[in-house]
């Protein structure tokens, strides 16, 4: 078995105005770039945290790419006839029944 190691890179972008966070997130695999986005609003009621709204604008941002590197996947192992559409799986998608929520 060969050993491989790699290094995929995030960023994400913030920015905020009158109470909305939105978020841009990058991921960069060196073969491939996927971008996801995110926004979060304060409830004009609640106190005003940026920080509370950055967090919740980047994760949203992070799910979003978190879907979309799901979605490649499905389509690889698809193209290898190990996906679901092949009929030859039964349960959680490929062991990572957390993922699927």
């Amino acid at each position: 078995m060969t050993h491989r190691t790699l290094e995929w890179q995030v960023s994400v972008h913030l920015s905020e105005e009158d109470g909305k966070t939105k978020a841009r997130a990058v991921l960069d695999t060196g073969s491939t770039t996927l971008t996801g986005h995110g926004v979060a609003h304060c409830n004009p009621q609640d106190v005003d945290v940026p920080a509370i709204g950055d967090e919740l604008a980047a994760s949203r941002a992070m799910r979003d790419i978190a879907g979309k590197l799901m979605r490649a996947a499905d389509r690889d192992l698809e193209a290898v006839g190990a996906g679901p559409g092949t009929g030859r799986r039964t349960g959680p998608p490929y062991g990572w029944s957390d993922a699927v929520r």
